[in-house]
């Protein structure tokens, strides 16, 4: 709300020479490698983020994972609204993948998490929120490129780092393994975590776009890692200990 890969903490950590931008695309280095070392820096502030620290360290309460779902509510929202207009779009079509959709997972979690589906009359993000899901639905509407930023830094996070957070929320707050409450955690149609990221980098290094649209794209999963920190702090404001 990680790759590295992508959005949520606590992620695998990027080499110790990450390559730059610009040399990279000039030295031909795989699409998928200059985009997880070049947004290196924001990476590791969302990782290193309070309110994550102190969620995965025990320190918060259910309360806090709850507001933290219902963030990632308002954010699968804008990247899923648009899938079937961008499954035949050239270059975001081949990340539209049935098996990635969390909403339906997201919306059984809150409805878990608040005892029934009241949660989604009145629901409100955050004001860091409601900016990340506005900035994603715009991409997703005028610039397929910048889609893609947002769909890596999210789904590959999910399955890397989510999964330290669904081990957490499963010890902290009892939840049943791979339940109620952390199903959104939970990709039944992947049997092969590794062997789709694998296929997913690929996918990235085989994207049909030119070396500045490369760039341009890079530059948006910097914003999409920077957008997710100010989520975070806004949590961490809201659940300061």
């Amino acid at each position: 709300m990680g790759v590295h890969e992508a959005c949520p903490p606590r992620l695998p950590p990027h080499p110790e020479a990450p390559v730059t931008a610009v040399s990279a695309v000039t030295d031909a280095v795989p699409f998928s490698t200059l985009i997880r070392d070049a947004s290196h820096e924001q990476h590791t502030e969302a990782e290193n983020s309070t309110f994550m620290g102190d969620m995965l360290g025990g320190r918060l309460g259910v309360d806090a994972y709850t507001r933290y779902t219902e963030q990632l509510w308002f954010v699968y929202e804008a990247l899923e609204r648009h899938t079937g207009r961008l499954a035949a779009d050239p270059v975001a079509g081949p990340f539209i993948r049935p098996e990635l959709s969390r909403r339906e997972s997201l919306g059984r979690d809150l409805d878990h998490l608040h005892g029934g589906s009241g949660w989604r009359e009145g629901l409100r993000p955050l004001p860091a929120t409601a900016a990340y899901a506005a900035r994603i639905d715009e991409v997703a509407r005028e610039w397929p490129g910048g889609y893609v930023a947002h769909h890596y830094t999210r789904y590959l996070g999910d399955l890397s780092g989510g999964q330290i957070i669904r081990g957490t929320a499963e010890k902290t707050w009892g939840f049943a393994r791979k339940g109620d409450g952390v199903r959104f955690y939970v990709f039944e149609g992947i049997g092969n975590p590794a062997a789709f990221k694998r296929e997913y980098r690929a996918s990235l290094d085989a994207v049909p776009v030119d070396d500045a649209e490369k760039l341009r794209i890079v530059e948006e999963c910097k914003r999409a890692f920077s957008l997710n920190t100010a989520v975070f702090r806004e949590l961490g404001t809201a659940f300061a200990r």
